[in-house]
């Protein structure tokens, strides 16, 4: 499938919405964290190289909200590179909750829903692959 054709085809839709979900998500959870995380026990952090949730919500509002929008726009675009971007979307927010969940442990329903999201990230892109080698 051509460039052209990959921005014709509708089924690139439902992986651009889970990314913008992804990016909304870990913009709001970035900022809420960096306005002080209201209501998160400091206690979750011991053990961790964090002091206070500055520096994770920091990582969470640039690097996995901003992979997650890039790859969302270069997606809706349908760019050449839209693959590279998801698949790497994928990575770094199974990254981030699985450094989570080793450094704090199992704290919200979250962290799941966000596994799953990574894999239907990965599992939407591979589709899309599949379908624009054919």
């Amino acid at each position: 499938m051509s460039t052209s054709a990959l921005r014709q085809d509708r089924r690139r839709w439902p992986l651009v919405v889970v990314l913008l979900l992804i990016a909304f998500n870990a913009w709001g959870g970035g900022y809420y964290g960096l306005s002080g995380a209201a209501g998160v026990p400091t206690t979750w952090l011991e053990g961790t190289p964090f002091q206070s949730y500055f520096w994770p919500s920091l990582i969470l509002l640039l690097v996995v909200g901003g992979t997650t929008a890039g790859a969302a726009l270069s997606v809706a675009r349908g760019q050449p590179q839209a693959f590279w971007w998801s698949t790497l979307a994928a990575v770094v927010l199974l990254g981030w909750i699985a450094t989570q969940l080793a450094m704090i442990g199992y704290v919200s329903w979250l962290q799941p829903a966000m596994v799953v999201a990574a894999l239907l990230i990965a599992g939407f892109t591979a589709w899309l692959a599949r379908s624009r080698s054919r």
